[in-house]
């Protein structure tokens, strides 16, 4: 059994503790009923309970693109000032932003990281950049 920081014997450093949750800012951002702007947020990890349930959603069952609506909004854990964050909360969200958060969450659950290694395309090293949680330009 491996514990916390113990050598990762496959690159020889130590292994970075399990992150869960993954800063995030909308492009656009969600506007509530007082019209204010909430662009920054939070995503956990989805279980496997999150991508099961929705299923069972009659939203779900009579339109099939309505399951990311409901799974995001079960993973959204924090939205700017929102006391909550729930699948209607989603649904009232600008088309870029759900495109955003849809893309988001393939990254953080299927690459368990938001980080991608890059190359400069004028000297050719190469690098990681963390994609959440900064502004273009920022690492």
């Amino acid at each position: 059994m491996r514990r916390e920081g113990s050598a990762d014997t496959r690159q020889g450093r130590p292994q970075e503790p399990l992150r869960t949750e993954f800063e995030f800012e909308l492009p656009r951002g969600f506007v509530d009923e007082a019209g204010t702007v909430h662009r920054n947020g939070a995503m956990r990890l989805a279980t496997a309970r999150d991508e099961l349930l929705p299923l069972r959603d009659i939203r779900v069952r009579e339109n099939p693109a309505y399951l990311s609506v409901v799974l995001l909004g079960r993973v959204i854990t924090r939205l700017g000032t929102l006391p909550s964050v729930h699948d209607g909360t989603v649904e009232n969200m600008f088309a870029s932003d759900l495109a955003f958060l849809q893309d988001f969450y393939r990254q953080i659950n299927a690459e368990g990281h938001t980080r991608a290694a890059v190359a400069c395309p004028h000297c050719e090293e190469s690098f990681e950049v963390e994609l959440a949680g900064g502004r273009l330009g920022e690492s």
